[in-house]
């Protein structure tokens, strides 16, 4: 059985960020997705300069995953105001989670959760949420198994392509 370790990203690795944030959306959403508005969502979120901005950023935590020592996947909560409808104490934005294609159902993806509930947790935070895409049924089937529930929705824009993500939120 492979060894998932999850450590939070430094700020040396905002090109390896880059290059997991591009990898793991595409394999995501390429098949779903209008390729021009993914390309431009592509260069507006997953640049080497936006990533090492964000690890500067002191209302967002990342973290990587790596299985035997290969980059696997990330994660990123996020800290401020909530969405309207998540009614929960003291909330933080699980902001970002993927795990690449070859690692989906390794168990990445509940590592990188317990690593952000642990943290929201550790830091005072009592609602965790998050936006997960109204057509992509496998995430929001994983955030169901570990008791998020449903709590409203809001539009996300995918390079100007503007989808609709259902709103998921755990009390912690």
């Amino acid at each position: 059985m492979a060894e998932i370790h999850i450590q939070e990203a430094q700020l040396g690795e905002a090109a390896l960020l880059s290059d997991l944030g591009r990898r793991t959306f595409t394999e995501a959403f390429a098949d779903s997705n209008d390729p021009d508005c993914l390309a431009r969502f592509l260069d507006q979120t997953y640049t080497p300069e936006r990533q090492a901005g964000e690890l500067k950023d002191p209302a967002i935590t990342t973290f990587i995953a790596r299985v035997d020592g290969s980059p696997a996947g990330f994660a990123q909560l996020r800290r401020g105001p909530g969405e309207a409808c998540v009614s929960g104490p003291d909330p933080i934005e699980l902001q970002r989670i993927y795990a690449l294609r070859e690692f989906l159902g390794s168990g990445v993806g509940k590592s990188l959760l317990s690593a952000c509930m642990d943290r929201a947790k550790a830091d005072g935070f009592r609602t965790l949420w998050l936006g997960v895409w109204e057509r992509n049924p496998r995430a929001q089937a994983f955030y169901l198994r570990h008791g998020f529930r449903l709590a409203g929705s809001h539009t996300f824009d995918v390079g100007g392509d503007l989808q609709v993500d259902l709103i998921y939120k755990l009390l912690l």
